[in-house]
């Protein structure tokens, strides 16, 4: 198994369109890339933390490639908006991807290039590729946030 972890605004849709791909074994949300150990929700929405809202994906690269997951990732949000998606703003609703080793900095970054060139956006992609960093488990209750209440989607 590897891990995957991406930044799309708000975790809860972002987490149901990973969990949705065969070959992924596990979803969880939290946050990456803050400066604070442990972070809270209630912290991460102050804005203050520098975390962003993420999924850490587990899948089995012999069902799913990374690239398939940048393909999802791509088509999960709006990668041109700076610090927000729709109408959640801030720093902590980003677009990010999270890399985890130099294989999957490369297919990042060819992905990022070729989703640039596509022509599907009107304005520059402004998603960031960064070194992941450590994975703060977001509190249980956000875990399925969204198939606990019945719902499919929160698209925007």
């Amino acid at each position: 198994m590897e891990k995957a972890t991406f930044g799309a605004g708000c975790f809860w849709g972002v987490e149901v369109a990973f969990r949705n791909v065969a070959g992924v074994t596990d979803v969880a949300v939290g946050y990456a890339g803050g400066s604070v150990d442990h972070p809270t929700y209630e912290q991460v929405c102050s804005d203050r933390t520098g975390h962003a809202e993420v999924v850490e994906v587990t899948f089995d690269p012999a069902k799913v490639s990374y690239t398939e997951l940048l393909d999802v990732f791509w088509a999960s949000h709006d990668p041109t908006q700076l610090n927000r998606q729709g109408p959640d703003v801030g720093s902590q609703y980003r677009s990010a991807i999270f890399v985890h080793d130099d294989a999957k900095r490369e297919a990042a970054e060819k992905s990022k290039a070729a989703e640039d060139a596509s022509g599907r956006h009107r304005r520059p992609i402004v998603t960031t590729i960064e070194d992941a960093p450590t994975f703060w488990r977001a509190e249980e209750y956000h875990q399925q946030y969204l198939p606990k209440r019945g719902l499919a989607t929160c698209r925007i």
